[in-house]
Parts: C-alpha cells; structure tokens; sequence
C-alpha cells in the first residue's frame, strides 16, 4: 500500500465533487452572531462562502457534477448568491442526516454514483483551481487520499495562523479539507469518520480505532505521515495517500472570525493581483 504524495502530472477526465454544506448540531457561533440561518451563507468579501466554494468546483476542467449536502436547502435557494444552484443541471442537493459519515454513505451509495469523488467543505473558501489541480493529479489511482499542509508551509506564509497540528515523525500537520474517494472501497473509512467525528479537532482519535500499537507509533513520532496511511491502509485493504499541498492557503478555512478576517484579506489581495 503506497502511500505518498508524488504529483503524477495527470487529471482524472471527470471528477463528482461533494460539499458538506450542512448545520453542525446546536447551530454555529458564527452565523448566530450574524442572524444568519447557516454557516455556508456567511458573506465573505461580499459573497457567501458556499458560492465561492461551487464557484471554483463548477470552473474546474476535471468537475462533472456537484453534490450539495445539508439538511434543509430552502435558506440556499432564497439567497441571492446561491439561489442559482438550485437550476443548475450540474448541481444535485442531497438531504443531509444525522452525521456527516452516515449522510455521506448514503449519498456514495445511491444508484448512480460515480467515482471519484472529490469531497471538500463550504467553508473552504480559499479552494482555488490549482489546489484543485494538484491534489487531483496526486490523488489519482487510490482508494483514498487525504490533503495536509505542512506547518512551515503554512507559518513561512502566514505566520499569524493558528491552526490544529497532528505530530507526527519528520513534521506537524493540519488538515486541509480535500478528500478524494477514488473507488466504492473507500466507503468503509466511513465507519471511523462516524466514530470521530463528534471530535474532530483531535485528529489522533481516530487512530485508537485501528489499535493501541498503532496508536503508540504515532504518538512516539515513529511514523511519518506517509508510513502511518500506509499500515492504515494496509489493515483496511485501501490504497491511502497522504498528499503534501504546496499551497499554504489549502488548509485555512473560516472556523473562527479571526479566519474570515484572514481569509478576506487573502481573497482581496487575490482579486487585486488578477486584475492587475
């Protein structure tokens, strides 16, 4: 089981991409403070994030189709950004359950479905095309693969951001919300997602699961990130891949106010660059 982040050069021809766009349990902080019905409508310079989100997914080459996943889309439809989706032939809303694991095996599971499916967030605002690129290029041919930045990656650029690090042997990283479903074995990952989920800022949790030898492996910083997918996928008879981004914003998403101000001020100096 290979479990690297080599970039082949290639794109997969065509791609269906899923946004988990729904309520967490108890509502948000960030919309409540706003009156704003669901996270995935926050504006962000002036746009709510969930349409930056299909904005970059519907312009990708390699994008076929977008699944919409949350439990009510009447706020969505009503919104004068996102209104647009809801006639889009592209877009498909899918009704959310109680948990993120068991609403995606159900989507994955439907008459239909197509692989591989590239599954992101609403709030990852910053997901541009050669984020996309990159990590579809280097995803190809797996069960699994799973984006992280590196810390130095992140702090060379932005040193002020404050993020969740899983230690591991050779270096410390943070998720970046990208993960690639290469074939219908990878559902089975979906089993553990539902155990963690609940907690998923403590990314070392997930790993009891697979045993306490692994579990110590990983916490003594004997593995690398690399080595560590490989005796996962080794036990689940997956290929996972870890893949490295280059690009430090792939791992800032809007969680806090402090990311939305960040995340603006990179959203401004972007759109100024590109009109230059």
């Amino acid at each position: 089981m290979m479990a690297d982040s080599d970039r082949s050069g290639a794109l997969p021809s065509s791609v269906e991409a899923l946004v988990l766009a729904g309520s967490r349990p108890g509502g948000d902080a960030m919309a409540d403070s706003r009156s704003i019905s669901v996270k995935a409508l926050i504006p962000v310079t002036g746009k709510a994030m969930l349409a930056h989100v299909t904005d970059a997914l519907l312009g990708h080459r390699a994008i076929d189709k977008v699944h919409l996943l949350a439990q009510d889309f009447a706020p969505f439809w009503a919104d004068s950004d996102t209104s647009g989706l809801e006639s889009n032939p592209r877009v498909l809303a899918q009704t959310s359950g109680a948990t993120i694991a068991t609403s995606l095996d159900r989507v994955l599971d439907q008459d239909g479905t197509r692989y591989p499916m590239l599954i992101t967030t609403a709030d990852n605002v910053l997901l541009s095309a050669p984020m996309i690129d990159d990590f579809l290029s280097a995803a190809e041919d797996t069960d699994i693969a799973i984006a992280v930045v590196e810390k130095q990656v992140l702090l060379r650029r932005y040193p002020a951001s404050r993020r969740t690090w899983l230690k591991l042997r050779g270096g410390q990283y943070s998720g970046a919300n990208l993960f690639y479903f290469g074939s219908p074995k990878a559902r089975q990952i979906l089993r553990y997602w539902a155990e963690v989920e609940q907690d998923r800022k403590k990314g070392w949790k997930i790993l009891t699961i697979f045993g306490p030898w692994l579990l110590f492996l990983a916490v003594t910083r004997m593995l690398t990130v690399d080595q560590l997918a490989a005796r996962v996928g080794k036990k689940l008879g997956l290929t996972i891949r870890i893949v490295k981004m280059a690009q430090a914003e792939a791992c800032i998403d809007v969680d806090k106010d402090s990311d939305l101000e960040m995340v603006e001020q990179i959203l401004t100096a972007r759109n100024e660059a590109g009109s230059a």
